[in-house]
């Protein structure tokens, strides 16, 4: 019998916690930065409308998303917002933007949550077995057609994304490590087709290994980005009071916003933020295995991976430690599409802690 315990307050209050250190950050880094507060005002209204859909996620039973036809819309429409992104105009050349009007959406975002739902009640299935080479094709089949979308656009970063988080449920899921060999062995020729053969992507990871070889090209980035982190030292300039953010560091206020926490904010800010990341991997993951079913387990633990990791990598991408990419720093950046897909899977998560087994109970992963 299913045991409703309560939402997590205490990770309902975490959430609450990063939103809030976003929205300082984003004013800082915008309106103080440029003097106008529209890019502030529109993180705010973005906000309370991924507050709002949280709420709604939060509400709807998660076995909700786990049934077929739900599965099979939600496909469906991520299909046709891809396809819708394809044939709108070009932004910054590249077609990653669905335009009606005056409003953007990147439906790339949606398809990560997507992937996840789809993954999981895939393999929700399997706990005892794996599937038939017929019901392995299908897997590829529709997850590898919503990557190619993804990839045309171009978006290698999301893919990416898609395909690490996938891997994780899979292994998660039990499937056996021969075929993750295999599919490393045959994703080579693909890593050298997409990134070596590209060449801006061939540029970005040459300019990672010696930024200073073209100091003001593709080296630039990241050389500001250094700068305005090592300028922080402990305690930082101050808030609102970092240089970079002057047009110095392009997109301040969104892929590399990290630098300037740790410009204004210091080792200790910064210090301060990966410590609330950490203490949501911590709670995030301990709700997953806490669900009572095996969907639930695998839906948790897929959207703690996707939200951990691309923190990860855009923390890893302002210190040096990643090549360039852009990947916004979940709850922190400005962008309305990445904050209501977080927000939405956060909804989830919390749906998933409301539902959860009692601490006495035997998890299904011992076969209770």
């Amino acid at each position: 019998m299913r045991n409703r315990v309560g939402v997590d307050k205490t990770f309902l209050l975490l959430i609450f916690g990063l939103l809030s250190f976003g929205l300082v950050m984003v004013f800082s880094s915008s309106a103080v930065a440029t003097g106008s507060t529209s890019t502030f005002f529109r993180q705010v209204i973005f906000m309370a409308f991924g507050l709002a859909v949280m709420l709604v996620t939060m509400r709807v039973d998660y076995r909700y998303f786990g049934s077929k036809p739900i599965i099979l819309v939600m496909l469906a429409v991520t299909y046709i917002l891809l396809l819708g992104a394809l044939a709108s105009p070009p932004i910054n050349n590249a077609n990653r933007w669905l335009v009606i009007g005056p409003f953007r959406a990147q439906p790339s975002e949606l398809a990560k949550l997507v992937a996840i739902l789809f993954t999981s009640y895939f393999f929700a299935r399997y706990q005892d077995s794996e599937p038939n080479r017929r019901e392995a094709f299908t897997y590829c089949a529709i997850l590898g057609s919503i990557l190619g979308l993804i990839l045309v656009q171009p978006d290698f970063g999301t893919a990416a994304c898609i395909v690490f988080i996938a891997a994780v449920l899979l292994f998660l899921s039990g499937l056996r490590l021969r075929y993750f060999a295999v599919v490393l062995l045959a994703s080579v020729p693909s890593f050298y087709l997409l990134v070596y053969r590209v060449p801006y992507r061939r540029d970005r990871i040459l300019s990672f290994l010696n930024p200073e070889a073209d100091p003001l090209g593709t080296g630039y980035q990241i050389r500001q980005s250094l700068i305005a982190i090592g300028s922080g030292g402990p305690g930082g300039r101050g808030f609102a009071q970092g240089n970079q953010k002057l047009s110095f560091l392009p997109e301040a206020h969104n892929d590399f916003i990290f630098s300037i926490i740790g410009e204004e904010l210091g080792l200790i800010g910064a210090t301060v933020l990966v410590g609330l990341i950490l203490l949501f991997f911590w709670k995030g993951v301990k709700i997953s295995l806490r669900s009572d079913t095996r969907f639930g387990s695998l839906v948790g633990l897929g959207i703690v991976v996707m939200i951990v990791t691309q923190a990860l990598v855009n923390i890893s991408v302002a210190m040096g430690l990643l090549p360039t990419k852009g990947i916004p720093l979940p709850f922190i950046s400005a962008g309305g599409s990445s904050l209501l897909v977080t927000l939405a899977s956060v909804g989830i998560l919390l749906n998933i802690s409301a539902h959860s087994r009692n601490p006495t109970d035997t998890p299904w992963y011992a076969g209770g």
